[in-house]
């Protein structure tokens, strides 16, 4: 078997991301396996990977995800709704075909997080849908050097009320019923928790505005605040849910973890530098995207007609 990379390789626009393209009829996990460390040295060197051309199903991707992490990762407190489709393989975010999920990386919500993110495409949309990226090494430069010493100095406190049929429900964040086991999980994940008297659940958690990567000990932009923040529904829009819940009682937002609030010109500029960094590539059916979850962003744009993007998580397992 020959290495998975050879002069055909191709890169995502304008992006360091290589796309690996099939050598005839290879089957997808011997392939993997013979390339394991190379694979792992791309990730790591590049942040992402696009395998393209190979026979995939649900099962084949989850192997995959083991093989390159060390094993799934279920979702758990969990900020957006998704579908479990196959032993902790879920579908991608179930927004509206119509709203575009901006760029940002998976769970940088908390303090702990995947490092290993990995999509399969079922099925491409008929128009867009593409799962835009952007290069975090970048990003993080396009941030004024003096917001980022804010974000790394002061962390980032995210704010949740989880009210009945808006957002959420604490039940499909925490997956329980129960609310022992929400205030354990609270307890052991040093997370701020209240029931209101009026039965309503709210937490607090502070957490990192940037984060070391574990190989190069880089500084990286590692936070979602640009998400939580309640401008990022809109001025209109925020406005509204001010009026009508007060800010203490917002479905979602992002103060500093020291709880003052977010200059919105710095989440203005938090925004414009993702925006900047965006690059597109079109699914294909079969497609496997890897990324290294600190190192590249990734995002959702508008779609039509049917899609089908399945998702999974590891702790990505680097060649020593």
């Amino acid at each position: 078997m020959e290495s998975i990379l050879d002069e055909h390789m191709a890169y995502i626009g304008r992006s360091r991301f290589p796309i690996a393209l099939a050598k005839g009829r290879q089957n997808l996990l011997a392939t993997v396996e013979y390339n394991f460390e190379q694979l792992a040295e791309i990730l790591f060197s590049r942040g992402a990977i696009l395998l393209r051309g190979f026979e995939v199903d649900r099962d084949s991707f989850g192997a995959v995800v083991d093989r390159l992490s060390g094993g799934r990762l279920d979702y758990v407190y969990r900020s957006t709704p998704r579908t479990g489709v196959a032993d902790r393989i879920f579908t991608a975010t179930n927004y509206p075909a119509d709203r575009e999920i901006p760029l940002h990386c998976e769970e940088a919500y908390q303090r702990n997080w995947p490092m290993l993110l990995a999509f399969y495409c079922e099925l491409p949309a008929q128009e867009g849908g593409e799962t835009p990226l952007a290069d975090m090494r970048k990003v993080t430069s396009r941030i004024d050097p003096a917001v980022v010493q804010r974000f790394r100095q002061r962390g980032v406190c995210y704010v949740r009320n989880y009210l009945d049929g808006i957002d959420l429900p604490w039940t499909d964040v925490f997956q329980t019923e129960s609310r022992a086991d929400v205030e354990r999980y609270c307890v052991a994940h040093d997370i701020q928790y209240d029931w209101r008297k009026d039965g309503v659940l709210r937490t607090a958690h502070v957490c990192q505005g940037t984060a070391l990567h574990p190989k190069s000990a880089e500084e990286l932009w590692f936070n979602q605040a640009h998400l939580f923040h309640v401008s990022s529904l809109g001025a209109g829009v925020a406005r509204d849910l001010i009026e009508i819940f007060g800010l203490e009682g917002l479905p979602r937002n992002a103060v500093y973890g020291d709880g003052g609030e977010i200059a919105p010109e710095d989440l203005g500029m938090i925004r414009a530098a993702f925006d900047q960094e965006r690059v597109t590539f079109r699914w294909q059916k079969n497609d496997i995207l890897l990324l290294d979850n600190m190192q590249v962003a990734h995002g959702r744009l508008r779609y039509s007609g049917r899609r089908s993007i399945l998702v999974a998580m590891g702790g990505l397992r680097f060649r020593e």
